[in-house]
């Protein structure tokens, strides 16, 4: 593991780095919605378009990724987020703001594509652990940023300031780690295995992450919570995000990531019940640990069952981004009009029925 690390250490450094940006940048969407509906005098509905905004971005990167493939480097996909930060920190017109979060997300998505298939190759048997390790860090960044945010006064342009003079440190530092970290894929040794299942189980669940990061605060100011603990609790919801994926890296090898999928989704229905009755701001943080384990266990488990396919890393990608993009989309105009704790009950359905499915599922997933 020691000459692993020593051999792709570039891949290692550069990856961290611009996963703890995109988790910084996404973790600012929840506390500054209602920061831009009050700058911009827009409806917290219209403001929450702005998550939709950034999937859609993703989307564009992920099918971007189709036609550059391997020609795509580390600073290619961190200059896109530094560029849609930096539109975000003008605060100039709620159209650019918009421009700027569709842009991060081209990045973001570009960066998955870029990143997760490349870690899984170069560690070999350790791929699961260090892919888990990998997208542990991105809590990093996602619970550093609501605490900055907060300190920072609530301060929306100013917080994507400091996102973007970030990407333009990692950029500048990915210049020879960059290209070495770049892996040319190499030819396929299995063909491209369609398993629409898996698919629609990580566009769920990844539509259920994009609404508990994205509009989770203004579900738990709709609760009765501050502006200012609503933000806080995002950072405990991303502390325990960070927790599940380093606790990924010990049980990986212990269980079958699709049991390990099945247990998360069973953990987010229990977690949205307590915020939907009784406790909000602990069920919202129950809900960040589960939620940690949506993607790496869905991605492991796609990935076996699809092959190593160049065409894999992408659909797998897209396939979440496809509930990322349409999730937030078709909640956000109802916030307001679901009542105090609507959002967690439409939660607790969501999570209770795929868990359901994937129970009745488990033993052809596993094998």
């Amino acid at each position: 593991m020691r000459d692993l690390i020593k051999t792709n250490a570039a891949l290692l450094v550069i990856s961290i780095a611009s996963f703890i940006l995109m988790g910084a940048g996404t973790a600012l969407y929840g506390p500054a919605l209602p920061v831009f509906a009050r700058g911009f005098d827009i409806p917290i509905g219209t403001a929450g378009l702005l998550i939709s905004a950034h999937w859609i971005g993703c989307s564009i990167g992920v099918a971007a990724m189709f036609v550059v493939g391997a020609r795509a480097t580390p600073r290619h996909v961190v200059v896109a987020m530094t560029v849609g930060a930096g539109l975000m920190a003008l605060g100039t017109s709620w159209a650019l703001t918009v421009l700027g979060a569709m842009v991060f997300g081209a990045g973001y998505g570009a960066a998955t594509v870029v990143f997760n298939p490349r870690m899984l190759r170069a560690f070999g048997a350790r791929g699961p652990a260090m892919l888990s390790l990998l997208n542990a860090t991105f809590g990093i960044g996602a619970i550093g940023a609501p605490l900055v945010f907060v300190a920072l006064g609530n301060d929306a342009v100013l917080s994507f300031t400091i996102c973007a003079v970030t990407g333009v440190v990692i950029t500048a530092a990915a210049g020879p780690s960059g290209r070495d970290a770049t892996v040319v894929a190499s030819a396929s040794a299995t063909p491209f295995r369609l398993n629409l299942q898996i698919l629609i189980f990580g566009a769920v669940a990844i539509s259920v992450e994009a609404c508990l990061t994205g509009l989770g605060p203004t579900a738990l100011i709709n609760a009765g919570l501050s502006e200012t603990i609503a933000a806080q609790l995002l950072s405990a919801f991303f502390l325990a995000f960070l927790a599940a994926r380093l606790c990924l890296m010990f049980v990986a090898g212990l269980l079958p990531a699709f049991t390990l999928f099945t247990l998360s989704l069973v953990g987010a229905c229990i977690s949205a019940l307590i915020a939907a009755l009784w406790l909000p701001g602990a069920g919202f943080v129950g809900l960040g640990f589960c939620a940690g384990m949506f993607f790496p266990t869905e991605y492991v488990t796609a990935t076996r069952k699809m092959g190593n396919n160049a065409r894999v890393a992408p659909a797998i990608i897209g396939a979440g981004l496809v509930g990322g993009v349409f999730a937030p989309l078709l909640m956000s105009p109802f916030l307001e009009t679901m009542g105090q704790r609507g959002f967690f009950w439409v939660v607790a359905c969501t999570t209770g029925l795929l868990a359901l499915g994937a129970l009745a599922n488990l033993r052809a997933m596993n094998r």
